[in-house]
């Protein structure tokens, strides 16, 4: 099986029952070799469960896991070829950060003087080489996380599942942990399964990922698929910031009540007596409030008729010369209109 075609990771018709919710409820993906695919939902959504499903410390009360093609339904989760990095970094407090890499090897019998090789290895792959006779308390949270990866990486797993490992890091090293991850799993080359619930971190990081709501798939795709083509009204609202229109305002937009999402960075402002381009839809409104976020402005428009569209530009040559109360023409490409699904795939 050449590299392309081979499923690291697949899901047939996956439910997971506890009582009267149903945490998963008929998940069907594959996540291929080498890909790092991202689950992305609310908590409660069921990714969390999906992981620990992967990983064997769950079960499915029906459909199938395979994992590299095999059923491993019954397969303990220390028989598979799966490591789980956890938010918490469940590090031994007591051992040395070296001892910590180290044990997956050391249960597993691996002779001592290949296990400390591996573990400088492993700590080198992390950048944290020389940091071996530490103890987890005097390293930072993004070092603990580190040590946390090499001691994962170490029994070199074709699959790595990693549940929220930056969910306890501040905004600054999360977003340089992200792109520390991201090219460490290029060059490691195996699998990343990562769950999240902050949607820039998936779209940033991601090869492809799936959207999860009320246990079921949204939708699946790569980053950009995701935020420039949401399937449902769901998957519009949680990533990325959009204007969801329905009801009577979809209908003087576009002659349908079907709804449908527009992005704010996707519209143009113009003066009320702009006539709007070729292939444009547009409407009147009045500016009721705008906020300056140095980079961009935002604004809200009160829309004739009613209802609110929010608009962002960008502050590329002169900050914005319009004003709270000002009344506007708002236009944007007929192709950029993305109708949506009120329901789930």
């Amino acid at each position: 099986m050449g590299h392309q075609t081979s499923i690291a990771v697949s899901f047939e018709g996956v439910s997971r029952i506890f009582g009267e919710v149903r945490a998963v409820d008929d998940a069907s993906f594959e996540v291929g070799d080498g890909e790092f695919f991202s689950m992305l939902g609310p908590s409660g959504s069921g990714k969390t469960t999906c992981l620990r499903l992967i990983a064997g410390f769950e079960q499915p009360d029906s459909g199938r896991i395979l994992i590299h093609g095999s059923d491993v339904e019954g397969v303990p989760p220390y028989e598979r070829d799966v490591n789980t990095v956890f938010q918490d970094y469940a590090l031994f407090p007591h051992m040395t950060i070296h001892k910590n890499v180290e044990y997956g090897p050391m249960i597993r019998g691996v002779a001592a003087a290949q296990r400390r090789t591996s573990a400088d290895e492993m700590l080198e792959l992390v950048k944290l080489t020389g940091m071996g006779n530490r103890k987890p308390s005097q390293l930072s949270g993004g070092q603990r996380q580190r040590v946390a990866l090499a001691r994962a990486l170490i029994n070199r797993p074709s699959v790595l599942l990693l549940d929220e490992p930056l969910g306890a890091l501040d905004l600054k090293l999360r977003e340089q942990m992200q792109e520390e991850l991201k090219s460490l799993q290029r060059r490691v080359g195996i699998t990343f399964i990562y769950v999240t619930h902050d949607q820039g971190e998936a779209l940033a990081m991601s090869d492809r990922l799936a959207v999860f709501n009320r246990g079921r798939i949204e939708q699946i795709g790569t980053p950009a698929q995701i935020y420039e083509h949401p399937a449902t009204v769901f998957v519009a609202g949680f990533v990325g910031l959009s204007n969801l229109c329905e009801g009577s305002l979809a209908r003087r937009l576009t002659g349908s009540e079907r709804p449908f999402a527009i992005r704010p960075e996707k519209i143009l402002v113009l003066e009320l007596a702009e006539r709007a381009p070729d292939g444009h839809v547009s409407i009147t409104g009045r500016i009721s409030g705008i906020t300056y976020l140095g980079a961009t402005t935002r604004y809200a428009v009160a829309v004739d008729g009613g209802g609110e569209l929010i608009v962002v530009r960008q502050n590329a040559t002169v900050t914005s010369q319009h004003a709270v109360d000002e009344t506007v023409r708002l236009a944007w490409h007929r192709d950029l209109v993305q109708p949506l699904r009120t329901e789930g795939a």
